[in-house]
């Protein structure tokens, strides 16, 4: 009986963590968004990494936009580090966007970071496959 227990126990624990990462259904457009402009931020964060971008609208207004990424982990593979986008940076990103218009988009299936001289310098995954691995994945940081 006590085995029955801890078992139990084991399973409801185990399963809360796994459905404990959210998932994107119904949240993001499954279209691409492309958009380019000027980083004001990188952030390497746990559980997610964020760019922040500076992008002229149609009217030549500036509109802030924000890019989710992987963690640092991840990144590390594409030889990321703090200074690879710095404040001033020209870049491209496509990525999947909230579907309530906000100006925030997901990096992960299709996306894409490049800059402005057209080196891809991040590759999301594509669709039901795992994460690539980066130019940097088991060869250490540059």
């Amino acid at each position: 009986m006590g085995r029955c227990l801890t078992l139990g126990a084991m399973l409801v624990l185990i399963g809360g963590t796994a459905f404990a990462h959210h998932g994107d259904a119904g949240r993001y457009e499954e279209t691409l968004t492309t958009v380019s402009g000027t980083v004001i931020e990188l952030q390497l964060i746990n559980p997610h990494s964020f760019i922040v971008l500076d992008v002229k609208d149609a009217g030549g207004r500036s509109l802030r936009w924000r890019g989710e990424l992987g963690s640092p982990a991840v990144l590390k593979g594409w030889c990321w580090t703090n200074t690879t986008l710095k404040a001033g940076n020209k870049i491209t990103m496509r990525g999947r966007r909230l579907k309530n218009g906000q100006p925030f988009m997901t990096l992960s299936e299709q996306a894409r970071v490049i800059d402005a001289s057209g080196k891809e310098l991040f590759r999301g995954n594509e669709p039901g496959q795992p994460d690539p691995p980066g130019p940097c994945a088991g060869r250490g940081q540059r």
